[in-house]
């Protein structure tokens, strides 16, 4: 299990050559899909899964429109990677382990992302508590968010009636226990 960890840790580490060398889109697909996740692109109806199948081309060609997380490794460490998308509208967290609060939080206030990300969907994370809830109502363009299987949410009105206030145009969809 440590192995693991430390070899997750690994493949989260940023690198700030890379994202230099090949663009924020490009980095942020191979630190992705390196974890275990899916992306796809601007215009392309498909979910990039293949790591040795990402597209080729010039820099910028390809942005990343949607992330599906579901079972990947990614976690806090590798957040960097997400500062220079321009164009993700559609975010999935679902049985991520290594999402907690600050991912959330950190998800949060990233600027790119507060223009762009209109859908949210945090399923079967086990971390997440009320106070990384709380942190999303700084994405200001949020039209959708799906909650399920969140166990560590305890203040489930209040967290929702902050929320609703912060974010009047949210539809906030619930499947908590």
């Amino acid at each position: 299990r440590a192995f693991w960890g430390w070899l997750n840790a690994v493949f989260n580490k940023v690198d700030h050559e890379r994202i230099r060398a090949v663009g924020p889109d490009r980095a942020a697909s191979e630190w992705l899909l390196r974890c275990g996740a899916l992306v796809r692109y601007q215009g392309s109806p498909k979910w990039q899964q293949d790591y040795n199948g990402l597209p080729t081309g010039p820099q910028g060609k390809y942005k990343i429109e949607a992330i599906n997380a579901t079972d990947s490794c990614i976690m806090y460490r590798g957040f960097d990677y997400l500062d220079g998308l321009e164009h993700v509208t559609d975010i999935k967290l679902e049985k991520c382990m290594y999402i907690q609060d600050e991912c959330l939080q950190r998800l949060s206030e990233t600027s790119n992302l507060q223009k762009s990300l209109q859908q949210l969907k945090i399923i079967s994370c086990g971390n997440v508590t009320d106070k990384g809830i709380l942190a999303l109502h700084k994405l200001t363009n949020l039209e959708y968010l799906y909650l399920s299987d969140l166990p560590g949410i305890r203040e489930k009105e209040t967290t929702f009636r902050v929320l609703q206030q912060a974010l009047p145009n949210l539809e906030l969809e619930l499947d908590l226990e």
